[in-house]
């Protein structure tokens, strides 16, 4: 009797974690529309070129990247800053940790990829934690504009934070085809979901939000590619902002830096690399390369310092790209999280990381 009891108590538990997956897989986009694009064929969509979007199992093993490795995680607390006050001009970057970026032009806002939940996975109770705070709530946030998102990955499309934003403000959610899908599942209204193919725009209180090209992949369970992937031309008044999103080092970041630059800053993955999926995340080198390919003026690292989703050390990342960007006398900032960047005057890195990696 006990141990069916344990039993039923075990299954009742995991049912318990699993509650919110059903709704955190989304929506089903519909093919007839993802069609009139041309990276759309047998219903899925492809990259430029064909590359590996599944890792190498011959350079790692799924017991390796759960505990392998070292310092993987920070040392101590991460130093985070609180939120500032308004700004009415110039241009201003807030990275929040990994990917999520609030883009501000003269007192315009657009967020970038917005995850505020603790893990970044299809349950609330497993996957990849948090390995700081978030360092601002939703509601210290200016009036945004918009919401921008890359693509459908857990650690870039949080359904809370979708669904939170569309309560609390009336931001139009810009992002690449088939995403709309999941949205609305989520409940997010009709006329606030902007679709977009890559070298499609949008324009709204003066923002020209432009999807672009880049070297991933998409899903949110088994079935990969029925939603787009893309980078982000955000501009607004005469300053231009990229973001890459997640990508693979390609050959598109010089016709995209010559049709849409020059950029004032780029926001560029610098994190979670490894040798057996070279295609689908830049190393570190690869992003500094990008940056300079696109033409940016200053560039600052996203899509590290936040969850574990590599084996490489956690500092390494943005020890290796400040030591490359010396070495070719680029800008570079690298704020904590939560900490606001003047794009004209970003002042010193200063290696603040450094004590905990």
């Amino acid at each position: 009797m006990k141990k069916a009891l344990a039993a039923v108590l075990g299954l009742a538990g995991v049912a318990w974690a699993l509650r919110d997956v059903p709704a955190q897989l989304g929506g089903t986009p519909d093919p007839r529309r993802m069609a009139r694009s041309p990276r759309y064929r047998e219903g899925v969509f492809h990259n430029d070129r064909r590359v590996r979007t599944v890792p190498d199992r011959q350079a790692f093993s799924l017991a390796e990247f759960v505990s392998g490795g070292t310092g993987r995680a920070p040392s101590a607390e991460v130093p985070l800053v609180g939120p500032a006050a308004p700004v009415s001009e110039g241009l201003h970057i807030t990275w929040y940790g990994h990917a999520s970026a609030l883009v501000e032009v003269d007192g315009a806002a657009v967020l970038v990829d917005p995850v505020w939940s603790d893990r970044c996975s299809p349950s609330s109770r497993m996957g990849p934690k948090r390995l700081h705070p978030v360092p601002h709530r939703l509601a210290d946030l200016p009036a945004l504009s918009a919401v921008v998102i890359s693509h459908d990955h857990y650690d870039h499309l949080d359904m809370d934070t979708v669904r939170e934003l569309t309560r609390t403000t009336f931001a139009k959610f810009v992002v690449p085809l088939g995403i709309g899908a999941h949205l609305a599942r989520w409940g997010v209204p009709e006329d606030r979901i902007v679709e977009l193919d890559w070298d499609e725009s949008f324009d709204v209180d003066g923002f020209t939000l432009t999807c672009t090209a880049a070297q991933h992949f998409s899903g949110r369970s088994v079935k990969r590619n029925v939603t787009l992937w893309a980078s982000w031309v955000i501009a607004r008044g005469g300053r231009k902002v990229f973001y890459s999103g997640d990508t693979g080092y390609f050959d598109g970041y010089r016709r995209i830096g010559a049709e849409h630059g020059p950029f004032d800053a780029v926001l560029m993955q610098v994190g979670a690399y490894n040798a057996a999926w070279p295609d689908i995340h830049m190393t570190p080198e690869e992003g500094v390369t990008a940056f300079e390919d696109l033409g940016g003026a200053l560039l600052i690292p996203v899509h590290w310092a936040t969850f574990n989703l590599a084996l490489h050390p956690w500092g390494e990342p943005i020890d290796r790209v400040w030591r490359e960007a010396k070495a070719r006398g680029l800008a570079l900032a690298v704020p904590r999280p939560g900490e606001r960047v003047d794009v004209d005057a970003p002042g010193e890195v200063d290696g603040w990381w450094q004590a905990l990696a």
